[in-house]
């Protein structure tokens, strides 16, 4: 009894034994290289924390005025909303989650464009802050600019022929932002631009550009190019297109508080630093010849006294200058946009219609 007592304390020590063995920290080896120092981290301001340049934005004293401005635009209020956005054809740019879907390349058809969710939109949502801007592509503000966290900077295929591209990238732009713009601000390829030739038939009253030829006027483009005594701008030529942008007129500094920034409403403030002494020449007489213009279509039959469209079929000059009178109209600039342009097109369609 006494030895089998002896051997199992003995089977104890040295179990015990193994187990500190086991579990004891083992000989330390040789040390190892060195590792490889990391990237110095940018130098901060002195005075400042790591958020101050942040908060400079991203802080309610900073956004209030730039929501109280937004609600008063046409991006954030008006009829351009509603059941329009919840069309398939209109949603891209009635809708806020319409137009993110356009951008974010999420939905294409069978050819590859992009397209709204073919699933349809309950609701039109008016255009809010997350539909024109998402994540900043650098927070190195110093060495690589601010990008606003604008949705989107790349230049854009336009609707009524993906071969014409815009880039309004300049040096009043050097980030492209002016192009998220462009996504809305094009006609839409609902109509043929008329030829100089042969009959043409106007199917519709709402024919023309649909409603915003902005960044074609700006760019000098897609108007009908009459034959006629004024000869047409360069494309890309005009001074508003190589030296200013969409972001430089339309949300220039304030002058009371009610235009410019979010409210998209371009101000004296903004003209006056290029334009001095007056606009240009070129828009001299406009308001006179724009009346002159629209009183010719009266006459011709293309046009009806509230600006409609009138269906039918006309002569290639008559077609190619109710076009004219729709882009100019639905441009809604007066010509500041492209006066150049402007100017050959209104002398040009009423020339051809006064031969």
């Amino acid at each position: 009894m006494k030895f089998r007592n002896l051997r199992t304390l003995l089977l104890l020590a040295f179990s015990g034994f193994l187990m500190v063995q086991c579990t004891s920290d083992p000989i330390p080896g040789p040390a190892g290289a060195d590792g490889i120092d990391g990237i110095d981290g940018l130098d901060g301001v002195d005075g400042e924390d790591g958020t101050t340049s942040c908060v400079s934005c991203h802080s309610n004293a900073f956004r209030e005025p730039i929501i109280l401005a937004h609600s008063t635009s046409a991006h954030g209020s008006g009829e351009t909303w509603g059941e329009r956005g919840t069309r398939e054809s209109c949603a891209r740019c009635h809708n806020n989650e319409g137009f993110i879907d356009i951008l974010s390349g999420l939905y294409v058809d069978s050819l590859g464009n992009s397209i709204v969710n073919p699933l349809g939109y309950s609701v039109g949502n008016v255009l809010n802050c997350n539909g024109c801007h998402a994540n900043h592509r650098s927070l190195d503000f110093e060495s690589d600019g601010n990008d606003k966290a604008v949705r989107s900077i790349i230049p854009v295929d336009l609707f009524i022929d993906p071969n014409l591209t815009i880039d309004f990238t300049n040096s009043s732009d050097e980030w492209g932002l002016s192009n998220l713009c462009i996504n809305c601000h094009q006609p839409r390829n609902s109509y043929d631009i008329p030829g100089p030739t042969g009959d043409y038939e106007i199917t519709s009253s709402r024919f023309g550009p649909h409603h915003s030829p902005q960044s074609s006027m700006l760019e000098g483009i897609l108007g009908a190019n009459i034959s006629g005594p004024t000869p047409y701008p360069g494309v890309g030529s005009a001074a508003h297109r190589e030296g200013s942008s969409c972001i430089a007129c339309h949300m220039g500094p304030t002058t009371d508080g009610s235009d410019g920034g979010h409210t998209w409403h371009s101000t004296e403030n903004a003209c006056v630093q290029c334009h001095p002494n007056g606009a240009p020449t070129e828009l001299t007489g406009f308001t006179t010849d724009f009346e002159r213009l629209r009183q010719l279509l009266l006459a011709a039959g293309s046009i009806a006294a509230d600006s409609s469209t009138v269906s039918g079929t006309y002569p290639a000059n008559v077609a190619q200058a109710t076009w004219n009178w729709r882009t100019l109209l639905e441009d809604q600039s007066r010509g500041t946009h492209n006066p150049g342009y402007t100017r050959a097109l209104l002398d040009n369609s009423i020339d051809a219609l006064e031969e």
